[in-house]
């Protein structure tokens, strides 16, 4: 049985940029074995999926996490490599140490001690993994989750291992996530010489008039458990590179995180009716819609909180803000879905790190909800 500390340095120093996987999903599956999970490859398109369980009855507890991790940006300027997963002083450095490498190891060593301890649990223990949780979105858990469904594979309680803790360990709960909707807005005018405006159809200006209208819009104003509706543009694009030259097209790439008192279709619709009243040919290309969800206290929420309170006396908050994750597609099959994992101060940073005294409390934390839950 190897440490977390072992497993989470073993993962980091497999490169798994999304949408590779860089032989994690293989590593968790040869750790898990001896202890009779069996794995089921799940693959679609680019992406590697792993479905290991343990049992075969009801009810079902699963663990959800991804194996990719974001793109390091230069390494040069990393202090150390950031798949190296170097310890110094406590702290295991590298890309995925807290998003979610160190998660995914603290899961597997959960699983190992639980099942040794308790052979005979009731019920049946389910790690779900993609390599497509950084990414699109769109050959990882959603797939697994159809698939599992189409069999009648239904999930009871599913903890993700996302970084949720802000300050200490176990500080905060994600208990649900507001929804996010996105999309590639294209405005299309007519190209033409900067001297002679009244011959061209400058669609950058048409865009901007769009995008300032949609950035001050009041969508909601939330409610007692999820922040209001926000509007963000991601990237915009737009220009023949020539100064003198009015572009024929301009786009923009945008996100809205929206409260469930707001629905996907309204916000399309008035999205829709902006764009129309700025430019006469456009076109909206949309992501997947991830929905909002929420998991009222209940077994999994309650189960979680004993677990921090004694691993490290924290009485933990719970939360929905922050992005979204792959609970989104959990949730709505009908399990009680919540996110807990490390300090997310470093995610998707240069210099990412996670306390290796976090990683094995994370353990602890882990294993105890096994045992509230299955025993």
């Amino acid at each position: 049985m190897a440490s977390t500390l072992d497993l989470a340095r073993d993962l980091v120093s497999k490169p798994s940029v999304t949408p590779t996987d860089g032989g994690c999903q293989d590593l968790i599956a040869g750790a898990l074995a001896p202890y009779g999970f069996e794995p089921e490859v799940m693959n679609f398109g680019s992406v590697r999926n792993l479905w290991l369980r343990r049992g075969s009855t009801s009810p079902l507890f699963v663990f959800a996490g991804h194996t990719d991790v974001v793109p390091t940006g230069p390494e040069e300027s990393w202090r150390y490599r950031p798949f190296e997963g170097k310890v110094v002083d406590g702290t295991l450095h590298g890309r995925g140490a807290a998003d979610m490498k160190g998660s995914l190891a603290a899961m597997v060593a959960a699983c190992q001690r639980f099942t040794e301890l308790h052979p005979n649990h009731r019920g049946s223990i389910g790690l779900l993994l993609t390599s497509d949780e950084e990414g699109p979105a769109v050959d990882g858990t959603v797939r697994v989750i159809e698939a599992l469904s189409a069999r009648g594979e239904l999930i009871d309680w599913c903890l993700v291992g996302e970084p949720t803790s802000s300050l200490q360990l176990g500080d905060t709960i994600k208990n649900g996530r507001r929804g996010s909707l996105g999309g590639t807005l294209t405005v299309r005018g007519i190209q033409g010489h900067v001297a002679y405006p009244h011959l061209a159809d400058n669609p950058l200006h048409r865009l901007a008039g769009i995008i300032n209208q949609l950035a001050g819009h009041r969508w909601d104003e939330g409610n007692e458990f999820f922040a209001a509706t926000s509007f963000q543009v991601s990237n915009m694009a737009g220009g023949t590179g020539a100064s003198n030259v009015v572009p024929g097209e301009a786009q923009a790439q945008f996100n809205l995180r929206h409260c469930p008192d707001t629905s996907a279709q309204s916000i399309r619709k008035t999205i829709d009716t902006i764009c129309a009243a700025h430019a006469k040919d456009f076109n909206i290309d949309w992501d997947p819609l991830g929905l909002p969800y929420q998991t009222l206290p209940g077994e999994l929420v309650d189960a979680t909180r004993h677990a921090i309170l004694a691993v490290t006396g924290i009485q933990p908050a719970l939360s929905t803000d922050g992005g979204t994750s792959d609970g989104r597609f959990i949730a709505p099959t009908g399990a009680q879905v919540i996110e807990l994992g490390p300090i997310n101060r470093t995610i998707h940073q240069i210099d990412e790190a996670v306390s290796i005294e976090d990683l094995e409390n994370l353990s602890l934390i882990y294993e105890r909800v096994l045992k509230h839950l299955l025993f």
